[in-house]
């Protein structure tokens, strides 16, 4: 980091000094000094005053009468400084009563500092406030806990967001002043060095935002990165946002290991004695730890074991024995021996217990010891809103989720590695899934897998987006679709665990990449391969649900909405697919999700809808107006118009569209794939794109991934056959990218 922020620790400390020396001097014209005195709480007491920072101040009195004329003194060229200002006047005794009931009250007075006048009635204030809150630390401490598990749920946590809070998201500033306060309760320590280095990274983040921003904000927006990074001598935006996850992750560490310490000690003595788990490991006193005597220098295979023992019986491992193992393991033989790789899967095969566990080890550093290129990955946030974890962290999650389908599989140990390693090429440039399937043939064979297993994990690593891509973003009722995967999977060890895989990553994702809808089309996809796998004819899905065929004896079209579920069924023509988008977007729906097939005369269409704000619309106005469209007799175009007009631009640029002609992916229709932001009328514009360049939609699978449209068409020209000719190829590819604009 260069010269600038390095001294943003100095700048706070000295602009703390600064406006301690202006306050003393408001202070003396103001007052004799006479029991009377002004604190400083808040950043400025603490010393952590940063531009944007509010001044917090209490002017403690022992009864002066004109104790209201020294605060106005005080008070009114704060105020005309245009600082902002939180206030307080209050005798010793009114303070302390105040901070018996108010936790933001007793949190500022815990580490009050005397600006200027009677030091005696700070010191007397701030000790009795401190007595009261030891005295009375087990209810103030589930307080403490209430109100930072209240921040978590709002804010969320700070180092996997896009946009984090670096004062209220878990593993913020709010957190380090509760591990303050915890240990001013003499419950538990004050917060590490690692802690203490993770705080101050923190403060400067917020210290550079507030320089960027003139003003005093907490969160760390997107457009806002990049210059934040240039004032802490960092790269980008991806490096202070990977610095960023790293100092969070260290404080929601070092913030758990409190109050595991509040908790152990406010409920009373532990059980006495050790009861063993596994070679060289033991529970005591409510944690794993190392049985007496062993020697992690004599014994590499110790550390997974104790984490495996911590994973499966679903308690901590002990601070005390992490450091131990970190400090003196064994490098672990290079192949792993057997017993390491049953431990590695042990871990993993404990599901949510697992979670923990791993990052107890990798903030003690051990992880990037036992797998090296775990380095690559480690805290490297994914800038995309559907993700809800950095990459490390979305890794593990898909472990732990992949340890409930390993009754699924024929190969559990190979579904958890690989849901492990599925994303491991996200440290490397260039597709991550090429990428991934050469590193993890590097990790198979260091942990020691057969080379027919090594084989089997590249191969489920390179293809682990070939099911959830090929369902959303293909026909399968073209027999090419089924053909070509059933050609890449190539066995039904190998479609089970992508399969199984599927479901453990789109869930650890997000909700936005994992849904009743797509899980339905993957669960399609698998059956008709498997049959196909098998020598049997791929199964028909059926031509109309029964409750489809209802709705489609209504004749001119029909509409059926249930909550975010809208489903169309009309007589089958041109357009229809992107007429009924547009009365969709015309009554402010937002299209999430959507495919279209044909089913004899009649064809059907379900999307997946969310309002754009209220409820949504009324079922008989969207069946109105889409019997409207389908006459002739709505002018939707003129509509959405009107909304568009009305749309405020983007707050931030956006890549620009892609529309990409895909070649083989059919031999009955021209499958054009379409990426673009997505935007209200995006689909009735590609589809209108689609009619004037004479062409009928014979299939779509449309999807929206956080802001961005993933849509796929099957297209065809009027006498019904696929684009062929490069000419209306490029038109057809220039019209779609000419209505996105």
């Amino acid at each position: 980091m260069r010269d600038e922020a390095r001294s943003y620790a100095a700048a706070r400390k000295e602009r703390t000094a600064d406006t301690d020396r202006w306050l003393k001097d408001l202070f003396r014209t103001a007052s004799d000094g006479e029991h009377v005195s002004l604190v400083a709480v808040g950043s400025l007491g603490r010393g952590e005053l940063a531009p944007g920072s509010d001044l917090d101040l209490v002017l403690l009195h022992n009864g002066r009468s004109d104790v209201g004329r020294i605060a106005d003194r005080i008070w009114y060229p704060v105020w005309d400084s245009a600082i902002g200002l939180d206030h307080s006047v209050r005798t010793v005794d009114e303070a302390v009563a105040v901070a018996r009931e108010d936790l933001k009250a007793v949190l500022g007075l815990i580490q009050a500092r005397h600006v200027a006048g009677d030091p005696d009635l700070t010191r007397r204030a701030r000790e009795a406030v401190l007595a009261e809150w030891r005295a009375d630390s087990r209810r103030r401490l589930g307080e403490l806990r209430d109100a930072a598990d209240q921040r978590a749920q709002t804010s969320g946590e700070l180092a996997f967001l896009l946009e984090p809070d670096l004062k209220d998201g878990r593993g913020g500033l709010r957190d380090v002043q509760a591990m303050q306060a915890v240990a001013a309760a003499w419950v538990a320590s004050a917060p590490g060095p690692r802690a203490r280095e993770a705080h101050e990274f923190v403060l400067d983040v917020r210290h550079a935002l507030h320089v960027v921003t003139a003003r005093g904000t907490d969160r760390l927006v997107l457009q806002e990165q990049d210059a934040v990074a240039g004032l802490l001598g960092l790269l980008d935006a991806e490096a202070v946002m990977r610095r960023l996850a790293e100092a969070g992750r260290t404080i929601s560490h070092a913030f758990d290991a409190t109050w595991r310490t509040v908790d152990r000690l406010l409920s009373g003595p532990a059980p006495r004695g050790r009861r063993p788990l596994a070679d060289g490991v033991v529970e005591h006193g409510g944690e794993v730890v190392l049985a007496r005597g062993v020697s992690p220098r004599k014994d590499p295979v110790l550390v997974l074991r104790a984490a495996a023992a911590a994973a499966e019986s679903g308690l901590p491992l002990a601070p005390a024995s992490v450091s131990v193992l970190a400090a003196q393991s064994a490098p672990m033989p290079v192949p792993w021996p057997e017993e390491a790789r049953d431990a590695l899967v042990s871990i993993l095969g404990a599901g949510r217990a697992a979670v923990p566990v791993w990052e107890e080890l990798d903030q003690a550093g051990i992880i990037v010891k036992l797998l090296p290129d775990w380095e690559r990955v480690r805290h490297r946030p994914q800038r995309n809103p559907i993700h809800r974890f950095t990459v490390d962290r979305h890794l593990i999650e898909a472990a732990a989720n992949a340890a409930g389908h390993t009754r699924e599989v024929s190969r559990p140990d190979l579904l958890l590695i690989s849901a492990l390693l599925h994303d491991i090429g996200k440290g490397w440039p260039g597709d991550h899934s090429s990428t991934g399937e050469v590193v993890v043939r590097d990790i198979g064979v260091r942990i020691g897998l057969p080379p027919r297993d090594v084989d089997v994990l590249a191969t489920v690593v390179r293809h682990h987006l070939l099911l959830p891509e090929t369902a959303t973003r293909r026909d399968l009722d073209d027999p090419v679709t089924i053909e070509k995967v059933a050609a890449t999977v190539g066995s039904r060890e190998v479609l089970e665990l992508l399969a199984a895989l599927a479901v453990a990553d789109g869930n650890a994702t997000g909700p936005a990449a994992w849904n009743a809808w797509k899980a339905g089309l993957v669960a399609d996809l698998v059956r008709r391969v498997r049959s196909v796998l098998s020598g049997s004819p791929p199964p028909k899905a059926p031509s109309l649900s029964p409750e489809q065929a209802a709705l489609a004896r209504h004749g001119g079209g029909a509409v059926r909405v249930n909550g975010g579920a809208v489903t169309v069924v009309a007589p089958d023509r041109a357009g229809l697919l992107w007429s009924a988008a547009g009365v969709l977007a015309a009554h402010r729906l937002v299209v999430r999700s959507a495919s279209a097939a044909s089913a004899g005369a009649t064809a059907v269409i379900e999307f997946s809808v969310i309002p754009e704000y209220g409820s949504p619309p009324d079922p008989a106005t969207l069946e109105a107006d889409l019997r409207l469209v389908l006459a002739g007799r709505l002018d939707i175009e003129q509509r959405l118009a009107r909304r568009t007009r009305s749309m405020r631009p983007a707050r931030v640029p956006v890549a620009p569209p892609k529309v990409t002609l895909v070649d083989d992916a059919s031999a009955t229709a021209t499958v054009v794939e379409v990426r673009a932001h997505d935007k209200p009328g995006l689909l009735w514009r590609i589809g209108r794109a689609f009619g004037d360049c004479g062409l009928d939609v014979r299939a779509a699978r449309v999807e929206t991934l956080g802001a961005e449209a993933v849509d796929v068409f099957y297209v065809v020209d009027r006498a019904g056959r696929p684009l062929s000719d490069s000419t209306q190829r490029n038109q057809v590819r220039d019209a779609v990218l000419a209505a996105l604009r």
